[in-house]
């Protein structure tokens, strides 16, 4: 009995976990839609990414939990990280020039197909059948979601295909090589590595502003909440769900930045995007089921 209730409380706490995730994962697209009006995307990226670098790491600091031996050791693990979470970002940020949050949101699911890839060949995770099924269906959901020929949307929905495989990438990356890393360290030196190369793009991207005082304070939201809490929600819960189901599960967050789009700009998927959008959700329904 006792083993029964201890069973049904981890379980909890690691459902809490991921609830809270769903929450704060979904307004990466609302903030980039809310700077954009202040600064160019590529700027912004950097200054919310900042942000955070100094938040984490003066927290690792006051703890004396900070050891850069860590990076010394692993630094082209970092190098490799920090590139592809910069890039991954910029081109999710630009994106948002071209779709509302909630299709862009939508359209970021897509990346279920190249995390199942590198789950499935590269990792070598098992799914069952049923779980099979249901990426296969938030797949179509995704495709449905990302044909638009021959307009804006087009050039919109191909960065945020770019953006989700190179996220993707470091999703496998990090799940091969640095499960065992202290969660507290790796995060330090992965945001910071990320933050080098986000100032290497602003500095050369034509766009570079100092933000005004208004723009501080949407920043420092951002990135407390986008990727402080956000990005540490993440990774803990990467390293108690097998990559492949942490994916597909995490496709429910465009309900979310949905509801948040038409709250604060009066934006809402088109037919087609709400078609695609609700295959994408029975897929994930499936995936639960077939746990």
């Amino acid at each position: 009995m006792q083993q029964t209730a201890q069973t049904a409380a981890w379980n909890s706490s690691r459902y809490t976990l991921f609830a809270a995730l769903l929450i704060v994962d979904s307004f990466h697209y609302i903030f980039a839609r809310l700077l954009l009006p202040h600064l160019h995307p590529t700027v912004s990226a950097f200054f919310v990414l900042a942000v955070a670098t100094a938040e984490v790491a003066a927290f690792a600091a006051l703890r004396r939990q900070l050891r850069w031996q860590l990076a010394r050791t692993h630094f082209w693990f970092f190098a490799t990280v920090g590139a592809l979470v910069a890039a991954s970002t910029v081109l999710s940020y630009l994106s948002i020039s071209y779709l509302d949050p909630g299709t862009a949101s939508m359209l970021g699911k897509t990346g279920i197909l190249f995390s199942l890839i590198f789950s499935i060949f590269w990792l070598h995770e098992q799914l069952s059948q049923s779980q099979l099924l249901g990426g296969a269906l938030a797949l179509i959901g995704a495709a449905t979601l990302s044909y638009h020929p021959g307009t804006l949307l087009q050039w919109g929905a191909l960065l945020i295909l770019a953006s989700t495989l190179l996220y993707s990438m470091h999703t496998a990356v990090v799940k091969q090589w640095g499960g065992s890393m202290d969660l507290l360290n790796f995060f330090v030196f992965r945001l910071l590595s990320t933050s080098i190369f986000l100032a290497l793009f602003a500095a050369n991207s034509g766009h570079w502003r100092w933000p005004d005082p208004p723009t501080w304070l949407l920043l420092g939201l951002a990135g407390t909440i986008d990727v402080t809490i956000s990005r540490t929600l993440y990774y803990q819960t990467l390293r108690i769900f097998p990559m492949s189901l942490h994916t597909i599960v995490l496709m429910l967050s465009p309900v979310v930045s949905i509801a948040a789009s038409l709250l604060l700009f009066g934006d809402f998927p088109t037919p087609q995007g709400l078609a695609g959008g609700l295959l994408v959700l029975a897929g994930v329904w499936i995936v639960n089921r077939g746990k």
